[in-house]
């Protein structure tokens, strides 16, 4: 049975919660202010801490001083209230292990507990600047978040057996990762994994990218070519938004996955293979299969693990780190050494609600990473707003200008790249780079 401590003066609010966590399976210690609370830290032993942020004789900031410099590792959440989000990110970089605002929904509350108590690293900082566990060689970030560990739990669940996975979330979720990250872990990691986005294929082209075609098959076909479940015979193809496929090719891939069999475009020969299938989309299939749009019978085939990727605002703690690591790389692809986040911008880091997910803070933080004046990132170099409107916030023309001029250096001379980075559209840029005759 884990032991809490739970710190809170308001009795009936602590009562209530004590009974509640009680009746959860937990051992539960009350105190009203810090003294009596360090006075039970100090004579027992937690698993836990719960502690409301403002008590009548100081913070619970007082209490992770104490932790901190006691060396004691026992997760604190801290409880807290809408109005006093920054002290609660302040609380987080003191090494608060998460907060909670209240009014305390009890599920929450609970998913945080057990987060808590199950997490290997105890108190974990936030910190606002990059640490040594976000600077790995990776080109991402798994997490620590309840959330990430679900998801990589039901990965490492998956990932030995021949099961064929779907991958299903919002763009910018990390999709293409999780689908690698499945194949690295199963027994075929020494074999090929391919990646192809269907999104990006053309109707016609579609089939011989995935299958192949024999020199002549049609208009262009100068040569054979090798789709790619040939080449990832033996090993892993990733099929990413599979729901774009037409209902022909739907057809060549349910039959290639029944019968472990292709046949390139032309051909009359056909070709054994034998590889695992996973696919990724953002689309409703329930509703694709309704409307006629998907196979049921194909759906079912790709469907054996269903894998659903968390938004990027359902993270958690997860925010935070995710920042800091994209500014790690943000500061290596750019040559530049901007060493963390000023408290407003991790405050609309985690305000934000981040429409486009990993991806776009990625941008975002690139961006930020360029055109910042400081040390620090700030607010007005995020380009943020809280109705999710990314703007292009510059000071004057002379800045306006060298900014473009970065941009178009760091990104070789790339111009649809520099405007991402930007934050603005290609039109626009190419009329800034008029306007300033570069």
């Amino acid at each position: 049975m884990s032991a809490i401590l739970l710190i809170e003066d308001d009795l009936t609010f602590s009562t209530m919660i004590k009974a509640w966590l009680s009746r959860k399976g937990f051992e539960i210690e009350t105190a009203s202010n810090i003294a009596r609370g360090l006075t039970l830290i100090k004579h027992s032993q937690f698993d836990l801490i719960l502690s409301d942020m403002r008590l009548p004789d100081g913070e619970g900031l007082n209490i992770l001083d104490y932790l901190t410099s006691n060396n004691i590792s026992t997760p604190l959440i801290i409880m807290t209230s809408y109005a006093d989000v920054q002290n609660a990110v302040n609380a987080m970089k003191h090494g608060a292990f998460d907060y909670i605002a209240k009014p305390i929904q009890p599920d929450i509350l609970l998913e945080k507990i057990n987060s808590a108590l199950s997490d290997t690293h105890t108190i974990k900082a936030i910190s606002n600047t990059p640490n040594s566990k976000q600077q790995h060689d990776s080109n991402y970030m798994e997490g620590d978040s309840e959330a990430a560990r679900r998801l990589y739990g039901f990965v490492s669940l998956v990932a030995p057996t021949p099961m064929s996975v779907l991958i299903t979330g919002a763009n910018g979720t990390g999709k293409e990762y999780v689908a690698k990250r499945i194949h690295q872990l199963s027994r075929r990691c020494d074999n090929p994994f391919i990646a192809i986005d269907c999104g990006a294929l053309t109707k016609e082209l579609v089939a011989s990218e995935l299958f192949g075609h024999v020199k002549g098959a049609f208009t262009g076909a100068t040569a054979d070519k090798t789709g790619a479940f040939n080449e990832a015979n033996g090993g892993t193809i990733f099929l990413d938004e599979v729901g774009n496929l037409s209902y022909d090719v739907q057809v060549q891939l349910l039959r290639a996955i029944q019968e472990r069999k292709i046949r390139p475009v032309g051909s009359i020969k056909e070709i054994d293979v034998d590889v695992r299938i996973i696919c990724a989309t953002n689309k409703d299939m329930p509703k694709a299969i309704a409307d006629g749009e998907f196979r049921e019978d194909l759906y079912h085939r790709i469907n054996e693990f269903n894998l659903t990727m968390p938004l990027l605002r359902e993270r958690g703690n997860d925010i935070i780190e995710f920042a800091n690591f994209f500014l790690c790389q943000a500061n290596q692809e750019l040559e530049r050494n901007i060493k963390g986040f000023s408290n407003d911008a991790i405050e609309t880091i985690l305000k934000y609600e981040w429409p486009g997910n990993l991806r776009q803070m990625k941008n975002v933080i690139k961006r930020a990473t360029l055109i910042a004046q400081y040390d620090t990132i700030n607010t007005i170099d995020l380009g943020l707003d809280l109705n999710n409107t990314p703007s292009f916030m510059l000071r004057n023309e002379n800045s306006e200008r060298e900014l473009i001029i970065k941009a178009l250096e760091s990104s070789g001379n790339n111009k649809a790249l520099a405007a991402r980075m930007l934050g603005i559209d290609r039109k626009t840029l190419y009329n800034k780079i008029k306007l300033y005759n570069l």
